[in-house]
């Protein structure tokens, strides 16, 4: 839809209030740039090759180490993982409120640190695991608790936290080196977010690759000992870049603004808003319609007929009095429509769970699939089970510098779109592309299974690479297509909160993936033999699982272009 359609447009004009480390305004010379995000990039490989070889092989350990039975060990590293992206709306929050993201990152990274020290240190000592015992085998081991469960939980929630407070910073602050004022401001953000997701896929390779066969061949305990090394190189690249950043001081909580627009609207609900939009307080309507978000101090909102309600937290009652309305009574414009965006987004960010879902069970069903496969790259050569989802990464490492070098340039010129798609465009590809992920995975599985039970034979552990490849192809597309668009939707001052928004989106899928197999068993095991109770998986029906969740991930996508269409033809941001 047009913006030079949009019935009127209500501007903000905003401070650069951008400071370096000692408080002091930035300058354009010293301060900002790639130059700047770049050790901010740092910090995400290495954060990223220290959790995901803990994130990707933890069921693993928790199955063969801790002896937790197979569908719950499942859980509990979805749960983890989910805890993280949960947990960066507290750090989004700080960030955002108290702290501002280097602080935040800082104090939160060597939180991290500590967990992976501590889950180093209880996996080599042998009186802070279970007694040790071959859970494949089919033997009653005894599984973790007391102090040990303890330990465990604490150490992988010391990292939980730091992650997920580090996370939305990661992305936030790199983002800010930009300057706001810069004609080409949103090209060089498009850019930056491609090139945070492929620090992001070389983090990943180094975990699953090297960090994954070190915990294979040397053990659990030399694996986590590297990951806390990987986060403290992380760190030092973060500090590194000190002198260099943009820095946004904190303006105290981001959740009153928003509040005072609900409060103002709630109390004059019986007011009659006008039709006249000039009447409202805030009104700009004397600019030209037509404003580029990236104007010198601009950000630029035009008025939406859609949750009219809040308009009245607009409207003058003290009109030709002396007396100033309370901002708990009186709110502007700008101030609505920005609500009204958070409140608009949400459908959106609804739509990418199930899309999470998948990607939790590449991270847990589909590594034990692997293990029970052929494994052998020669006689002698075995490939770790978690090392599979590396092969995405080894394309996508490839894949990424061509899609920013080739792909934006020739798709800019037909759409004029400094990104090249637009973000919502990139969501949809990426979450139509996931579908074809369990297809494949349930094809598989069904092949493996059957080998397995009227052959004896083992399938080549290279089957289950095509699942990977297209999930990593379609994260490309959604991940980074999601961080750029709630980052461009960002109120003033509140860019992290909201970037934390799309990690939730990653928490609330494997949130319900550990509900979908509670649900899945309890069901299935009513009417027979269930499809994942068993922790032999030539007993369970995982190719069932995954047809489920194929056929979620398609209404899912149909369900996205419908409030892609409903965001799109109502809400007024020129960047959609």
């Amino acid at each position: 839809m047009d913006v030079d359609k949009r019935v009127s447009s209500c501007e903000v004009i905003m401070e650069d209030t951008y400071v370096d480390w000692r408080g002091r305004p930035c300058k354009r010379d010293k301060h900002g740039g790639m130059s700047a995000a770049v050790f901010v990039l740092g910090l995400q490989a290495f954060e990223m090759m220290a959790i995901a070889a803990v994130g990707n092989n933890l069921i693993t350990y928790v199955f063969n180490d801790m002896h937790f039975p197979l569908s719950k060990s499942a859980n509990i590293v979805t749960n983890f993982i989910g805890t993280i992206f949960l947990l960066s709306l507290l750090g989004g929050f700080l960030s955002d409120s108290y702290l501002g993201s280097f602080l935040t990152m800082l104090i939160f990274g060597f939180v991290e640190l500590c967990g992976f020290i501590l889950l180093s240190v209880q996996a080599h000592l042998p009186q802070l695991r279970p007694p040790t015992c071959r859970m494949l085998d089919g033997n009653p081991c005894v599984a973790a608790n007391g102090y040990k469960a303890f330990i465990f939980f604490l150490a992988l929630y010391l990292v939980a936290l730091g992650s997920g407070c580090l996370k939305p910073n990661i992305i936030s602050l790199g983002a800010d080196q930009f300057w706001k004022d810069e004609p080409s401001q949103n090209r060089k953000l498009s850019t930056f977010f491609n090139i945070a997701y492929f620090a992001f896929c070389m983090g990943e390779l180094g975990a699953l690759t090297l960090l994954v066969w070190v915990q294979t061949n040397s053990g659990m305990d030399v694996g986590f000992g590297v990951s806390a090394a990987a986060m403290a190189v992380g760190l030092i690249s973060l500090i590194s870049g000190a002198f260099r950043y943009r820095n946004k001081p904190p303006r105290g909580s981001i959740f009153i603004p928003v509040a005072q627009v609900f409060v103002a609207a709630i109390t004059k609900r019986k007011q009659i808003c006008p039709s006249n939009t000039e009447k409202l307080h805030g009104s700009q309507n004397s600019r030209p319609n037509h404003v580029s978000a990236t104007s010198t101090k601009i950000n630029s909102f035009l008025h939406s007929k859609r949750f009219r309600f809040l308009d009245k937290a607009c409207i003058k009652i003290q009109e030709g009095t002396q007396a100033k309305e309370s901002p708990w009574r009186l709110s502007t414009m700008a101030q609505v429509e920005q609500v009204k965006i958070i409140i608009s987004v949400i459908p959106i960010f609804g739509c990418t769970i199930i899309f999470n879902t998948i990607l939790a069970q590449l991270q847990t069903f589909s590594v034990q699939q692997g293990s029970s496969m052929d494994t052998h790259i020669t006689k002698e050569l075995k490939i770790p089970p978690a090392s599979l989802q590396s092969i995405p990464y080894i394309l996508l490492i490839f894949f990424v510098p061509i899609y920013e070098t080739a792909f934006v340039p020739i798709a800019r010129r037909f759409t004029g779109k400094d990104s090249g798609i637009s973000p919502l465009q990139r969501i949809g590809i990426g979450l139509f592309i996931a579908t074809f992920s369990m297809v494949s995975a349930a094809l598989v599985e069904n092949k493996r299974r059957n080998l397995a039970l009227h052959s004896n034979e083992k399938l080549s552990i290279f089957w289950i690479a095509p699942q990977f490849l297209i999930f990593g192809l379609s994260e490309m597309f959604t991940a980074v297509g999601l961080i750029e668009f709630f980052y461009k939707q960002s109120l003033e001052g509140m860019q992290a909160f909201l970037t934390a928004m799309t990690y939730c989106s990653y928490s609330f899928g494997f949130y319900l993936s550990s509900l979908m197999v509670s649900l899945v068993n309890k069901i299935t095991s009513s009417s027979g033999s269930g499809w994942l109770v068993d922790n032999d998986l030539n007993k369970d029906r995982l190719d069932l699982f995954y047809w489920l969740l194929a056929s979620l991930s398609f209404f899912n996508f149909l369900n996205y272009l419908f409030w892609t269409r409903w965001y799109s033809s109502n809400l007024s941001v020129e960047e959609l």
